[in-house]
């Protein structure tokens, strides 16, 4: 349950400081690695 929370909140925060195409893609990336890290 937690685990949701934080990847929702995390991913919540990733798509409000997307700007551009650029930051996009580093956004989905440490959305990625975020989840990586919480699947470890």
């Amino acid at each position: 349950m937690i685990r949701k929370m934080t990847l929702t909140l995390g991913l919540a925060f990733a798509l409000a400081a997307c700007n551009t195409v650029a930051g996009i893609g580093e956004d989905v990336q440490s959305v990625g690695e975020t989840v990586t890290d919480v699947a470890n």
